[in-house]
């Protein structure tokens, strides 16, 4: 994973540099926190721009939450049992790498700006799984 230095704080900060990880299809997750109440963190595939919101607390189990969190986006989106065993399986390692690409935290800040105007219109505790869907199928004009 792939995180803004607003998340990587309250993870802890950043892994040392390792050798390369087996990649999943859905590629490396960018990810960032978005201070709502409560807290969130989006994580957006870089293969394929798919959000997905993990609620942040508590933050130091954030990232291995993912996979289950991902997992349910997946089957909402009609991906096959194989297809999420095999992606989750391979997102065991909890590693908190800085950044790489500005394109990607573009399209995460992009996400965030239109997460917030949703979540602005609508009173109370953001629907996580509606916020992700509806982000899942929105595509530039």
């Amino acid at each position: 994973m792939r995180a803004t230095k607003k998340l990587a704080e309250r993870l802890g900060g950043f892994t040392p540099a390792s050798a390369d990880v087996d990649q999943p299809r859905l590629g490396e997750w960018y990810a960032t926190v978005m201070f709502w109440r409560p807290q969130v963190a989006l994580f957006v595939s870089a293969t394929t721009l798919l959000p997905v919101f993990v609620p942040l607390a508590p933050a130091t189990t954030v990232v291995p939450r993912l996979p289950a969190e991902l997992a349910v986006v997946l089957l909402r989106h009609g991906a096959s049992d194989a297809f999420i065993d095999a992606e989750t399986s391979k997102m065991s390692e909890s590693l908190c790498l800085p950044t790489a690409s500005r394109s990607m935290v573009g399209v995460v800040n992009e996400y965030v700006r239109l997460a917030e105007h949703s979540n602005a219109r609508r009173r109370g505790t953001p629907d996580l799984a509606r916020l992700s869907d509806w982000l899942g199928r929105w595509r530039a004009p």
